[in-house]
């Protein structure tokens, strides 16, 4: 390949990789044409993107963005697949992939600083909350006091309200009593 191709190949790919937040990687080999087509597809559909890539080139490409240092993962024949999911939805997309074939080898996930090497990384990546579920969670632990604070000043009011419905009935009672007997 000559200089030119490559690098523009090398923008090429930096211009992928640009904005990502992170990416997962994988041996192409041993996969068939067919299978190779159809996971394309599936991924497609979610809204990802598998490219085989030269390891030099991806490696040159990815100096400028989020995801350096995600080479640690490249090693021989290699696809990346990225997109703007989130990476535990990319890690659970994966594991599904890897299900219907048993040929497909996950080499791992990069996020955040953070590799994820083989099926156990993949697999632990998947267990992260998508950014969804993470601000669920926080909004969730931040009402939480609120909540609690509500109920027991709820269940404080009911009480005090309770007693000022006793003490305004025996003052009831008590003004009745007192013309009778006057």
């Amino acid at each position: 390949m000559s200089k030119k191709v490559k690098s523009l190949i090398e923008k090429d790919l930096a211009g992928r990789f640009s904005g990502l937040e992170g990416i997962a990687v994988v041996n192409p080999r041993g996969i068939g044409a067919i299978k190779n087509n159809a996971m394309r597809r599936r991924l497609r559909d979610k809204g990802l993107r598998m490219a085989v890539v030269k390891n030099t080139l991806a490696k040159r490409a990815a100096d400028g963005s989020k995801i350096k240092g995600f080479d640690t993962l490249l090693d021989g024949p290699s696809a990346v697949i990225y997109g703007q999911g989130t990476v535990s939805g990319i890690a659970r997309i994966l594991l599904e992939e890897k299900k219907q074939d048993e040929t497909l080898e996950l080499r791992g996930i990069f996020f955040d600083g953070e590799v994820y090497t083989g099926q156990e990384g993949v697999e632990q990546a998947s267990k992260l909350p998508t950014r969804e579920e993470a601000i669920g969670q926080v909004v969730a632990l931040i009402l939480a006091p609120g909540a609690k604070l509500g109920g027991i000043l709820e269940g404080q009011a009911g009480k005090v309200a309770a007693l000022i419905k006793a003490v305004e009935e025996k003052a009831e009672k008590a003004e009745k009593a007192a013309p009778a007997s006057a």
